[in-house]
């Protein structure tokens, strides 16, 4: 509105041009970004996934054919065995079916050479049907119904058959379930819960679909990620049992097991070197002399006619004592990302990480030799051996390369093409999944009673007017925080540049009383970059320049810090005591860095607050998160700190969460056992690693996650009072689910946990024992009441 003098206020009538509302179609070039990758069975093309999209590309040439065209989502595609079909999972209006689709012409051998291609529908119902594979002779397709049961279609008859029930297996995340055919297509592998769901086990079951799984590797460790070997002979796949785990039982290392189903099998592969070479040399000799026998039978007239399938065997499975056929392939545990091996079995190929992404790595398998094969450093990355066993196909950070299994040579694979990306239909599509993934995913299936289906057109409406991911990511999340749940909302992750806005920081509190010119130190933080025994800044010095620009208050100093962190910066400085001047030189930190800094300070602060309210009488320890690294620092800081202290404050404000509950109150549980004396002497006691005398939990409003749930457990158990003020009910487990458009991800809250009375922690508010609100302006002050209370409560129990 404009007003002049006393006229009324008139509305000011604005136009605004534009073409239209919608996000115009553009271009993208596919140079890297593959999400998942898949070899021929010629090992002469490569089928990938970019951006929810199916390509197909020539191993040598980089010529490369669009598969698809949608602005839904395919995903887990494969060849037939003949390489003409692709089979995949779409995401299409609304539903996950199994579709195929193959060469028209027979002229043309290559789908990166084909004209004309045709899709069908497999498996196309009101369940989730995705993750499907070919059988070996390519007349059924197995996949997953409603994300854990394994099902089986025949191509020709159209009938389904159940392999594994959904009693089996609880899904996560999409595509954590894993299955394998056996060679002869007569056999299943697959991953599955016995008992505990969260420690999958490789089991066996009879892919007709009559058959029970037969647990294989019955381990109370995580066994999983397993692959045939050696024609169906063996198997190989991942188990934690030597690897390290985090401080809450969580694997951190794995290693390749291989087990062998004959003893015939188990024999031959333990041969030594020298041995192995003996009977292979027998062995391809009586090979020699029945294709003479063979081919003598051909040139015989009355000689029975050979079949071509009269050499395929039936697998064998020798059940009993299988348990010990089982050999540590790996000599190190590590964090394994895929492994592959040989056809004769004599090599491992596994991705490793040791040091800054995963590497290649190889083992002689017979003579335990290991090395360093090819360097990647890779955040992710898989691994596909070529059904010939001539090559090895990398597909890492999203880009795939060619690596001999010989020499170590790598090349890259020529991944080229581009797609018209409608990011308007794409935006459409993701809304339409994220919104379907929440109505099927959340942790109860009533939705807690939310009208999901009523907020779909209320927000979907939005779309239209929406041309940027800030906006949109925004949009979803105000849709999802209508079902009122923790663990959720949508997530733009714009990619920085080198030239991003990133302000370091000095290390210190300024005086804001100071009016200038320049900036009065209020305080150096302890271990900043201000904190060195080199320096002569101190508290009630001023700050006159940064590299050589007087700070007289026309402008934001901080301009001065941009893009600065670890870089040297020249600060003037000025000595009102004693009029001196100097310079220092000095390199600013990240806030992030300054972040943590000002966290230990506080910690200092709390723990110097307790010792002096207790008398030294009362031990203090933070739990900053929920996670095996705030465990370590529980533990050293309890036991090396205050062992000699008679009571204990657990403060968990303001603590994120992670997973560290059960630990962490059994760590405060103990009760004293024994005493360790030799010759008379006390030199522990047992429960050594534990806190045994009386404990008290701080909690408040900002208390997420675990650290809902650790509080929770602790007066479960009786072990102490909690104190502070109420937790919110957000104890759950998350899956962030990445979306094709890789700036954006969203939360799916699919877990809980259910106290003994029935009640899910999931939206029911956590009450403390000891309710105690902390006045602002007596914090600002420098009390803490919730730590004077909880020292007064501790006291009164002595």
């Amino acid at each position: 509105y404009t007003k002049a003098g006393a006229a009324a206020p008139k509305k000011v009538d604005i136009r605004i041009a534009a073409d239209g509302r919608q996000v115009l179609e553009r271009t993208v070039p596919i140079g890297g970004g593959i999400t998942e990758g898949r070899l021929s069975p010629n090992g002469k093309e490569v089928a990938y996934v970019f951006r929810g999209e199916i390509f197909v590309g020539s191993i040598e040439g980089g010529v490369t054919k669009r598969i698809t065209d949608t602005p839904g989502q395919e995903r887990s595609v494969s060849f037939s065995p003949d390489g003409r079909s692709l089979v995949y999972a779409a995401e299409r209006d609304n539903n996950w079916n199994i579709c195929t689709t193959s060469i028209v012409r027979k002229e043309e051998p290559y789908f990166y050479a084909s004209t004309l291609l045709k899709e069908e529908p497999v498996v196309a119902t009101a369940a989730e049907e995705f993750q499907p594979e070919y059988s070996p002779d390519g007349k059924e397709i197995a996949y997953l119904e409603n994300r854990v049961v394994l099902r089986v279609v025949n191509l020709a008859s159209k009938e389904v058959r159940t392999i594994l029930p959904a009693v089996h297996n609880y899904s996560y995340s999409d595509g954590d379930q894993n299955y394998k055919w056996s060679p002869d297509g007569k056999w299943f592998l697959v991953q599955f819960g016995f008992v505990r769901l969260f420690t999958p086990q490789v089991g066996l079951v009879s892919s007709d679909g009559k058959g029970q799984v037969i647990n294989l590797t019955k381990s109370g460790f995580d066994s999983a990620n397993m692959r045939w070997g050696m024609d169906g002979t063996m198997m190989y796949y991942d188990c934690d049992r030597e690897g390290a785990v985090n401080t809450d039982q969580s694997a951190v290392q794995y290693d390749v097991y291989g087990m062998f189903f004959t003893r015939a099998a188990y024999d031959k592969f333990r041969l030594s070197k020298e041995d192995y070479a003996l009977w292979k040399e027998q062995d391809d000799k009586a090979k020699e002399e029945k294709a003479k026998e063979d081919k003598d039978k051909v040139k015989d007239p009355k000689a029975p006619a050979i079949k071509p399938d009269e050499a395929k065997k039936d697998l064998v499975f020798e059940l009993d004592g299988i348990e010990r056929r089982k050999i540590r392939f790996t000599i190190h545990s590590a964090d394994i990302a895929d492994q592959a091996l040989s056809k004769n079995g004599e090599k491992l190929f596994y991705l490793a990480r040791f040091e800054k992404g995963y590497d290649l790595w190889m083992t002689e398998l017979r003579t335990r030799d290991t090395k360093l094969f090819a360097k990647l450093g890779a955040n992710q990355a898989g691994l596909e051996m070529s059904a010939d066993g001539k090559f090895l196909l990398v597909v890492a950070d999203g880009r795939a390369m060619k690596i001999d299994p010989e020499s170590g040579k790598s090349e890259p694979v020529a991944i080229g093409g581009e797609m018209v990306l409608d990011q308007t239909a794409e935006k459409a599509y993701m809304f339409d999944h994220m919104w379907r993934q929440m109505k099927q995913k959340l942790l109860v299936e009533d939705l807690y009673g939310a009208d999901w289906d009523a907020y779909y057109p209320i927000y979907r409406k939005f779309l239209p007017h929406i041309n940027n991911n800030y906006d949109y990511a925004e949009m979803v999340s105000e849709m999802l925080g209508e079902m009122n749940v923790s663990h959720t909302g949508c997530y733009y992750s714009g990619a920085r540049t080198a030239l991003s806005d990133a302000t370091a920081a000095l290390g210190l509190y300024m005086d804001y009383d100071f009016s200038g010119p320049g900036l009065r130190v209020a305080e150096i933080l302890s271990g900043g970059p201000l904190d060195k025994a080199a320096l002569k800044i101190r508290a009630g010095h001023v700050i006159e320049k940064i590299d050589g620009q007087v700070l007289d208050g026309s402008f934001d100093h901080y301009k001065l810090l941009n893009r600065k962190a670890g870089k040297p910066t020249l600060l003037s400085v000025y000595d009102p005591a004693t009029k001196a001047r100097w310079e220092e030189s000095i390199k600013p930190i990240s806030t992030g860095e300054e972040n943590g800094l000002l966290y230990r300070r506080w910690v200092k602060a709390r723990r110097d607050e307790v010792d002096k309210l207790s008398g030294g009488r009362i031990g203090y320890v933070h739990v900053q998160s929920m996670n095996d690294a705030s465990y370590r620092t529980v533990i050293e800081e309890v036991l090396g700190l205050s062992p000699d202290k008679e009571a204990l404050i657990v403060d968990t404000r303001f603590n994120g969460g992670g997973s560290l509950h059960d630990q962490l109150a059994d760590f405060l549980n103990g009760k004293k056992v024994f005493d360790i004396v030799p010759r008379g002497q006390l030199v522990g006691i047992e429960p050594y690693g534990k806190w045994i005398k009386p404990s008290i939990v701080v909690m408040g409003e900002c208390n997420y996650s675990d650290a809902h749930l650790f509080p929770v457990e602790y007066k479960v158990r009786g072990i102490g009072q909690t104190l502070g003020m109420p937790v919110p009910g957000t104890g759950t487990f998350v899956w962030w689910e990445n979306q094709i458009d890789p700036t954006i991800r969203f939360g799916i809250p699919q877990g809980g946990w259910r106290t003994p009375d029935g009640k899910l922690c999931e939206n029911n508010q956590l009450e403390p024992d000891i309710r105690i609100k902390n006045d602002p302006d007596i914090m600002a002050a420098g009390r803490d009441q919730q730590i004077e209370a909880a020292v007064k409560e501790l006291l009164k129990k002595k």
